[in-house]
């Protein structure tokens, strides 16, 4: 009995580093193949990533977007609130796919019901993302049923991922709602928006890479957790040569 609950244990890890690693190299891949992918066939750098609906690349961007929904709902985690997460963020994700964002749009000013979902829908999208690197993936580190090796460090990156995509958010945000105009229209000649979506993208992506122990990860792991290991040692021979030594009395 006890195998076979090993066994279903190991299953599942198998099942969710799978999803994991699927769900890390879409969003790692997506930017790289809009983006500099998109150039290399003719079509220009768009203001943001889901502009490129309207190019030739538009079945790129609504397939991955679809496949990352598609993983999401097969995703269960330990809990209910992770399953709900990954419910959650399945919605969004094909909210940003099957509604379009108006052509030659800023974001937060659309002409149809759709460009406003695709907004709604990518903002709900990035912050289910960081909400996992920030609660759920450093939680459930140190689960039994995983026991991922170097804890601190993996939670280091899955933290680190989610400040990253929180302030990415907060520079759109300020772009869209703050900056003036002509700061604005300047920006917008270095695609802004573009950068700071690839950027949360590639958070996004780093976390769950590392969760799914892709092997690059593991490397990287492994290589972040050397000076740490290296100091504790070295803190651990200080206390060593420190410790006074108590002289034998004689019989």
């Amino acid at each position: 009995m006890n195998r076979e609950l090993s066994r279903q244990a190991n299953a599942m890890v198998l099942s969710y580093k799978g999803i994991r690693k699927a769900v890390g190299v879409s969003g790692l891949l997506l930017p790289i193949t809009l983006g500099p992918g998109g150039w290399l066939l003719g079509i220009p750098l768009q203001d943001n990533i889901s502009s490129y609906y309207h190019t030739g690349l538009r079945d790129i961007f609504v397939g991955t977007m679809c496949a990352i929904a598609v993983f999401l709902f097969c995703y269960r985690g330990h809990d209910w609130i992770e399953s709900w997460t990954a419910n959650l963020g399945c919605l969004f994700a094909l909210g940003v796919a099957l509604c379009p964002l108006d052509a030659n749009s800023d974001p937060l000013f659309q002409k149809s019901i759709s460009g406003y979902l695709h907004t709604l829908s990518g903002g709900a999208f990035f912050l289910t993302l960081a909400f996992y690197s920030l609660y759920h993936f450093p939680r459930s580190t140190t689960a039994s049923e995983e026991g991922e090796p170097h804890p601190w460090e993996r939670n280091f990156i899955y933290r680190s991922s989610g400040v990253v995509i929180l302030l990415s958010m907060m520079a759109m945000g300020t772009y869209l709602i703050i900056v003036p105009a002509q700061w604005k229209q300047w920006l917008n000649g270095y695609n802004f928006l573009f950068w700071m979506e690839w950027i949360a993208v590639w958070a996004f992506a780093a976390a769950w890479l590392t969760k799914g122990r892709v092997i690059l990860a593991e490397i990287a792991v492994e290589l972040f957790s050397i000076p740490r290991e290296v100091l504790a040692q070295r803190l651990h021979m200080i206390q060593q040569c420190e410790e006074p030594v108590v002289p034998h009395s004689p019989d």
